[in-house]
């Protein structure tokens, strides 16, 4: 079901009805049709691949080129989640390992916990989706799904495709909600998952507002890299200066601060400021664009703000800094104080701070004093400091000689801290999507 009009706080609550109802549905149905559901929404994105991508770009301002990208994740994500749903297997234990417990075992598999309440935001209103929406179908869970009110053309399309695909209308919705009926969906019983990306604040409210819900957040960071004497610094610069701003930062795994051991601290410099005035920035309907405008001329409007409050503190920029209504310049800083809002808060758009330590231990300290703890990126070939990163570093992943902009579909993803709780990636979704339940025979 999509339905166009905004739903009041009443038919919230007849809708969380109906799809409870679902679930006897769902459930019933065997591994192998919900896979070859996937299979086929795979199948019809591949289809409309173009389609799609022009959506997203007209939607959200994504440059085409992203755009397509993203697609193409989506298409993988769903048909990973078809090959994930026939291998939703279990287990069987032995109990016999006790006096008293012989002639017991047990039989060990996963079911669905039930009806699943998904909310989105617009910076990947496909794939993002698709994170939620694949793992929910693969373990055969209604669901309801609230797009970000900006990307809502694009999560209607998918929704209509999953129903051509085969899954139940009755099984899903796209809805668009006000503040107060969204927060009666999230403190509805009937449903038995939450999973929310978005802003922390938002986010954690709604965590506080979910009872008795298995709960996924994913809320953003300021990602962190650190940059060793040993690096390749020409694909480290090459690499940092697309993650700084790929999407024009809109990315919660976006490059925010480097840090480059003093020794090649001046050529990495050199290298990341050619590398960022390389880059196009433009209509992102233009094939070449590679940085677009911001969501909104008011976000643009954010992150002067926050570029201008660092200067005024001690920042020195290296390159742009300028706004032009809803376009910003991708835009490095040095010296930025580490109370200044682009080092402690995630900028959300194409700024960096760049700064050199003496240590690579100096760089961990740094980094993980952060309230945040998604994603961090590495470029050494020194296991001792991959090896320490990954110990001491709180983080929900570390991406050796790549930018924490990384990410692979199959992986797990998310954080730590203020970045959220749970994981997604198909399995690891799948997992958060369903609950263990165990049955003792005595033979």
């Amino acid at each position: 079901m999509v339905r166009d009009n905004q739903l009041t706080t009443s038919q919230a609550a007849e809708l969380a009805g109906r799809i409870a109802a679902a679930s006897v549905k769902t459930a019933a149905m065997p591994a192998h049709e919900r896979a070859a559901i996937l299979t086929r929404i795979s199948e019809g994105l591949t289809k409309r691949s173009e389609e799609f991508a022009r959506l997203i770009t007209e939607e959200v301002k994504k440059p085409i080129k992203d755009a397509r990208r993203e697609v193409a994740r989506a298409v993988f994500t769903f048909r990973w989640a078809g090959q994930e749903a026939l291998r939703l297997g279990g287990e069987v234990m032995p109990l016999d390992l006790e006096p008293g417990t012989e002639g017991r075992l047990a039989l060990i598999r996963r079911f669905a916990r039930g009806p699943a309440l998904l909310i989105s935001p617009f910076n990947f209103p496909l794939n993002l989706v698709a994170h939620k929406v694949a793992p929910a179908i693969a373990v055969g869970a209604p669901y309801v799904h609230k797009p970000a009110s900006c990307a809502r053309r694009v999560a209607v399309e998918l929704g209509r495709l999953v129903v051509e695909s085969g899954w139940p209308a009755e099984a899903m919705a796209v809805v668009k909600v006000s503040g107060e009926a969204a927060e009666a969906l999230v403190k509805d019983d009937r449903f038995a998952v939450l999973s929310f990306t978005g802003s922390g604040i938002v986010g954690w409210r709604l965590k506080s507002l979910a009872g008795k819900k298995s709960v996924l957040l994913e809320l953003g960071g300021n990602a962190g890299v650190f940059v060793g004497e040993d690096a390749d610094l020409e694909l480290a610069a090459a690499r940092c200066a697309w993650g700084a701003n790929v999407y024009a930062g809109q990315v919660c795994i976006k490059v925010q601060r480097i840090f480059v051991l003093d020794k090649v601290y001046a050529e990495f410099k050199s290298l990341l400021l050619k590398k960022v005035s390389e880059l196009k920035q433009g209509d992102p309907a233009d094939e070449k664009t590679d940085v677009g405008p911001l969501i909104t001329e008011a976000e643009a409007k954010r992150v002067e703000s926050w570029v201008q409050d660092a200067v005024a503190a001690g920042a020195e920029v290296l390159c742009g800094g300028k706004r032009k209504a809803d376009f910003f310049e991708p835009t490095v800083l040095e010296d930025v104080p580490e109370h200044c809002r682009v080092s402690c808060d995630e900028i959300f758009g194409p700024v960096t701070t760049l700064a050199p330590v003496p240590s690579a231990d100096e760089a961990l300290r740094r980094m993980a004093q952060s309230r945040y703890g998604l994603q961090a990126g590495l470029f050494t070939k020194d296991m001792g400091v991959i090896m320490r990163f990954w110990e001491r570093l709180p983080v929900g992943g570390i991406i050796v000689n790549d930018v924490p902009t990384f990410r692979s579909d199959a992986m797990p993803y998310g954080g730590t801290k203020d970045s959220g709780i749970g994981r997604e990636g198909v399995r690891f979704s799948i997992e958060e999507f369903s609950e263990l339940r165990t049955l003792v025979l005595r033979t």
